[in-house]
């Protein structure tokens, strides 16, 4: 930045005319990059949960207004609806254990009643788990002299029994099942084996359980890669995570019914085509617009409108311009309006025509509330920087077709919350147990809450999938109809 000169009133007073201009050429540029310094800075600052892709965490403790909901108010009251038949806890026809309480003697009159025939009995039930504690099986192979050789043989052990003393399936499950899906830390696991079962075991047993289910599963994975690229629409999103130190970005690309992560250091171009799934894709992706994604022209694309509605909210609060608050209200419109059309094919053209001329009016009066600088061109090579609403109204002009995607194809949803809400785990993880200590480590993880995140969509048991894991027999996942 350009930095004016100092000059007292007796100095100003004895410059000529052609210095007094050029000093105040000067100082008008270093104000207007001030003004674009201070600018910057207040956009950062106003920046939050509500306005912006920030995570809610970012919002620290400081008092701030309560968290704005993009959606709608509901006019239901909360609990269930009229007509809903409720999950009430029902009595076993099986009960597992009866204990009857006998009747001695009156409690009014004190006669006694033992030789009284039972006119009837009146039954509850309570619901509890038995004490736990941890079973141990003895595996027993005789051990022969073969009359005919005279060799010694013996019996054979089931092929899961390898070691002389060792632990079974559905403990290792349960380990794998707590660090990976309910993401408790290491030592945390261990205690609660104490606690529950009387028995510690090592963290090097739950790491060993990862990596073993990790090569059980591999087929799962593998066929969760294939039907990903056979989709018709996958939802993409990325975010932060720390490996070995060092800031690496964690991949999701999901479907309703299937659910692969990945990990790479980079988070652009480079890493989704190490990743495989978008070079070989066809179908429709939805993302926030990442640049990254529109580098693959194989597939067609759709823009998540959360992300838009904030920015829009951002704009309007921060800006002071109409033109966002009147495009917030318009995509909601066009939203409504699709959540409540029958047709299955879309909305009626003449109602995309009529949201579309909306759309590009207001687009037209962002533009003429957000003219380009007049300064000189920089120069710096590359883009220009541009404000906020500017950068936010190229993106909305150039990428029409996608951000209205959803209005034209119901299986286009409005926004990627389906990806972000498969993406959230990890910041949970990070959390609770911190950051990966070895790749290795960061990849395992990966693999294991695919598999789980996509037995969990196609209503599997999680317990039982991971105890079909680890016999070698894991949970394929199939293209739902």
């Amino acid at each position: 930045m350009t930095q004016a000169p100092s000059l007292n009133r007796e100095q100003l007073e004895g410059l000529d005319k052609e210095s007094l201009i050029v000093l105040i050429l000067e100082m008008s540029q270093q104000m207007a990059q001030l003004a674009e310094r201070i600018q910057g800075l207040e956009d950062q600052i106003a920046k939050n949960s509500n306005n912006s892709g920030k995570p809610p965490s970012s919002d620290g403790l400081k008092k701030k207004p309560a968290r704005r909901s993009l959606r709608a108010k509901g006019k239901r009251k909360s609990g269930g609806q009229p007509g809903h038949e409720g999950h009430t806890l029902a009595m076993s026809d099986h009960p597992d254990h009866v204990i009857y309480h006998g009747v001695e003697s009156c409690p009014h009159c004190e006669a006694n009643l033992a030789d009284v025939a039972v006119s009837g009995v009146e039954k509850r039930q309570v619901f509890d788990v038995p004490p736990l504690h941890l079973e141990v099986t003895e595996h027993q192979a005789e051990v022969k002299c073969c009359r005919g050789c005279g060799q010694m043989v013996k019996g054979r052990f089931p092929s899961e029994v390898t070691q002389p003393v060792q632990y079974g399936a559905r403990l290792k499950a349960q380990a794998v099942y707590l660090n990976s899906y309910q993401l408790l830390p290491l030592a945390r696991i261990c205690e609660l084996f104490g606690d529950f079962y009387g028995h510690i075991p090592s963290q090097a047993f739950i790491l060993t359980a990862n990596g073993t289910l990790e090569s059980h599963i591999e087929p799962a994975l593998q066929a969760i890669r294939s039907e990903l690229i056979a989709a018709e629409l996958v939802h993409c999103d990325e975010s932060g995570l720390r490996v070995e130190g060092q800031l690496n970005w964690l991949h999701v690309t999901a479907t309703c019914a299937l659910t692969y992560y990945a990990v790479h250091p980079k988070r652009g171009q480079e890493a989704l085509r190490a990743i495989g799934l978008l070079p070989a894709f066809r179908g429709r992706v939805m993302h926030d617009a990442w640049a990254s994604y529109f580098k693959f022209d194989n597939c067609t694309h759709a823009l998540c409108n959360a992300h838009h509605l904030r920015e829009l909210i951002f704009v309007a609060e921060q800006y002071q311009q109409a033109w966002a608050g009147d495009m917030f209200g318009l995509l909601l419109d066009m939203k409504a309006e699709v959540a409540q059309t029958t047709d299955a094919m879309g909305l009626p053209m003449a109602r995309i025509v009529h949201y579309e001329q909306c759309y590009d009016g207001l687009l037209q009066q962002g533009f003429a509330a957000n003219p380009p600088p007049q300064t000189p061109p920089s120069k710096k090579r590359g883009r220009k920087k541009q404000s906020p609403p500017k950068n936010l109204l190229d993106r909305l002009a150039k990428y029409k077709t996608e951000t209205l995607a959803f209005m034209s194809d119901f299986g286009v949803p409005f926004d990627n919350n389906l990806a972000e809400r498969d993406v959230r785990m990890i910041k949970v993880k990070q959390k609770i147990s911190g950051t990966f200590r070895t790749r290795d480590g960061a990849e395992t993880f990966c693999a294991i809450r695919s598999y789980i995140s996509t037995a969990r969509k196609q209503g599997q048991n999680v317990m039982q999938a991971l105890c079909d894991a680890f016999a070698g027999q894991p949970f394929i996942p199939v293209r739902p109809v």
